[in-house]
Order: structure tokens, then sequence, then C-alpha cells
């Protein structure tokens, strides 16, 4: 029951702020968010991880953008009059780190995982099974994320970028060499490559595979561009953030005589966005005219301004929080994923269980243009060996010119027949 406002009792409450991992959030006086319009509902606790400061690729944007969402829909009164609590937690790109943040959401109530990173899926989504708790757009690294019950991809993974790109250079390369991480992993990835080529009768890509966390990568580097050779030839490498380390070892080899700069260099978005062009030079940038395949539209695209709108005023000074960020793209998306679902439960109490039943039971969810619309039923499935959780199979055509990620080809191109005939 709510008591009289006094002065003193105003002054009291003026003074009690609480904050979270998703910022400070002012309560009122019956414990209601701001902008609710009535009634208390208990707040929805959720976790994003990724992993920050190692030595392969890291992904601080998310775990950020995650708590950016945060602040501003509890400015907005919640999710359905529900305060969004936010967990962040480095996973550190190991499986111990992994299977130590998915045993935090278990511990601290989690009802989802949002928006993530991690490559180590076994180690992560068997403690989220054990629970019951869904795992809602990953980044689409780890092939769990395309085979468990409880994990609903808003893209369609690496696997998707990976056979698009195929499509992409199919094209325009008369060759080409695929350098690639020597994991698990990345075994699959010359494959589904040669999978989009063969789209076109193309020959199959020269496989390199290399370290995912070397220092420099000169001997890789001199391999790809001789086996792409000097007509139409294309050297393609998917290595996460160390993809600019490798065409900084590729871009210092010497001139061949007579054949300046005659094998054009491609990748996918995850491993080349506008950041990392923006950071190597923009328009002088070793990625000049390179093809780069993504899940999204460009940056620059306006089905983008909502997202905009929301980290300029909500990510206040904080630099992790990038628009251009696949990372932060993706988790802007499972976070819209996250927000449809609760919103159409219209419970009081959300529970792990309730999120995945909704999900499974198959509502399609609008992304506002930066996808094709969302469900998880069986009949949405692509239902590929090692994929079969992929329902969005669309991926976008870009090429950097003067310094910009553009469309090469304008809206979405369906890969998923392309997915299907990969080995």
């Amino acid at each position: 029951m709510c008591m009289p406002m006094t002065g003193k009792r105003l002054i009291s409450l003026l003074a009690y702020v609480t904050t979270a991992a998703t910022g400070a959030s002012l309560l009122t006086g019956c414990g209601v968010l701001p902008g609710a319009t009535g009634g208390s509902r208990e707040p929805v606790t959720v976790m994003t991880w990724a992993p920050d400061q190692t030595r392969a690729t890291n992904m601080p944007g998310m775990p950020a953008m995650a708590q950016t969402y945060a602040r501003w829909v509890n400015s907005q009164g919640g999710i359905d009059g529900h305060e969004l609590r936010v967990l962040t937690c480095n996973e550190q790109n190991s499986a111990a780190g992994a299977a130590a943040c998915a045993r935090r959401a278990v511990r601290e109530k989690a009802v989802a995982v949002v928006g993530s990173y991690s490559q180590n899926g076994r180690a992560f989504m068997a403690p989220l099974e054990a629970a019951g708790i869904p795992y809602i757009g990953g980044y689409g690294i780890a092939e769990d994320e395309f085979t468990s019950p409880l994990s609903y991809p808003v893209n369609g993974g690496v696997a998707s970028l990976v056979a698009g790109h195929g499509m992409q250079l199919a094209d325009s390369c008369e060759r080409v060499s695929l350098v690639r991480p020597d994991t698990t992993a990345g075994d699959k990835l010359p494959e589904l490559l040669n999978s989009g080529l063969r789209r076109a009768s193309h020959r199959s890509a020269v496989d390199i595979p290399a370290m995912e966390d070397a220092a420099e990568y000169t001997r890789q580097a001199g391999r790809a561009r001789t086996r792409a050779g000097d007509e139409k030839g294309c050297v393609t490498a998917v290595l996460g953030e160390r993809t600019q380390t490798f065409f900084d070892s590729f871009r210092r080899l010497p001139e061949q005589e007579g054949k300046p700069g005659a094998v054009r260099i491609s990748s996918v978005l995850g491993s080349v966005d506008q950041p990392v062009i923006d950071r190597t030079g923009g328009p002088h940038s070793p990625f000049e005219g390179a093809f780069v395949t993504g899940w999204y539209p460009e940056a620059g695209d306006k089905s983008w301004a909502p997202m905009r709108k929301v980290i300029k005023e909500h990510a206040f000074a904080d630099n992790r929080v990038d628009p251009a960020d696949t990372g932060v793209q993706t988790t802007w998306i499972a976070y819209t994923v996250l927000k449809a679902v609760v919103e159409g439960l219209d419970e009081d109490t959300i529970t792990a269980g309730r999120i995945s039943h909704a999900l499974d039971r198959g509502e399609r969810i609008d992304t506002g243009g930066l996808t094709p619309s969302l469900r998880w039923k069986y009949e949405d499935m692509l239902g590929a060996p090692g994929f079969t959780r992929i329902v969005n199979r669309e991926v976008t055509f870009q090429v950097v010119r003067q310094g910009r990620l553009v469309a090469q080809k304008p809206g979405f191109v369906d890969v998923g027949e392309t997915v299907l005939s990969a080995p």
C-alpha cells in the first residue's frame, strides 16, 4: 500500500538509487519503474557474455550494448512493466570461462542468455540446458547454437556467411585462397566456401589453416597469394580479430614484379567490419575494394536508426558500443527478440520456461528490417546437418568503397540451399 508522501519521506525516497549492471534506475513509491502503467511486476534477469582482453577474438561491445539496452528500456518503464536486469560475464575465450559464465547464469536465476559470443558451445550449453535457460541470439560462432533445442539464433551463423561468401566471390575470382583458423570449427569452413563457389561451377578454394592467435602470418600470406594466382585471384581470410593481423602481413609482402595489387582480398563481417576499416586507414585501408559478406544491412542503412538513437542517448561515453560493430548489432537484435517475447507473454512473472515455450510456439518477430521476420517453429528451420536451427538463411553482399562498407548488391541473398549442399 502506498503511504502519503511527506517531505521527509520524499527526500528519503529520492536518495534511494539502485545501481546494477544495467546502470542506475530510480524507483518510485510503489516499486513501479518510471513510465510504467501501474501494478508491480517482477524484474527480468538475463545474462550477456563475451570474451574480453584475450589473445584471440574479443567482443566487449556485446555486454556493453546489453547494458545500454537495459538503461534505455528501463527509462521507458521496463519491458512490459518489468525492470530489465543484465548480468555480464567475461567468457575469456576458453571452455572453462564459458562454463563458469553459464553456471553463474543458473546460480543467479537468469531467465535467458541474450546476445552473447562464445566458441565453446559444449561448455556453456550443457549447464543452460540442464536449467532450461534459453540462449537467444548468440553470435553464431558455435555449432551448438544451431543444434541445441534451447538455442534461438537470429542469424545463419558463420556457416551462412562463408557459404554466401563463396557465392559472392564466384563471379569475380578465378582462383580463391582461404585462410582460416586451424581449429575444429575452422575445419568446416572450406567446404562451406566451396559450396558457394560451386553454385557458379567454380573450382574449390585452396585451404590454408593458420593459428588463430598468431602475431604475424607472413608464411600463410605468401602461400595464399601464390596459390590465388595473378589473374583474377582472391585471398579471403576468416580469422576473427586476427584477420587484420593477417592482412597486415599480406600488405607487407614484396610486390610481384609487374603485377602490383593483382590479387583482391575479401572476408566476412565479424572478421572485417567498419570499425576495423576505420582503424586501418579508412579510404587508405588495406581493405579498400575488399568483398565482404554480412548477415545484416550495411551499418549506414536506415534500419539501424532506432539502435543508433539508443546508443547516442544511453551509451554515454562508452566507446565499446560502436553501432557498426557486428557484435553490437547482433546484441541489439537479440534483445529486440527478448522484448517482443516478454511483451507477448504479458505475465507478472517471467520464467525461462515461459520464454522458451513462447519461442517454440512460433510467434513471428519483426526486427525492423534488420533480418527477415524470425520464427523458430520446426517448419522454419533449415535442417542442414550441424546447422539444423538456422531460421535466418539470408546474407548481404557488401564491398569497401572510399573507406565505407556499402551494399554491393541491394537487399538480402538467400543462402539456404548453398548451406544445405555443403558436405
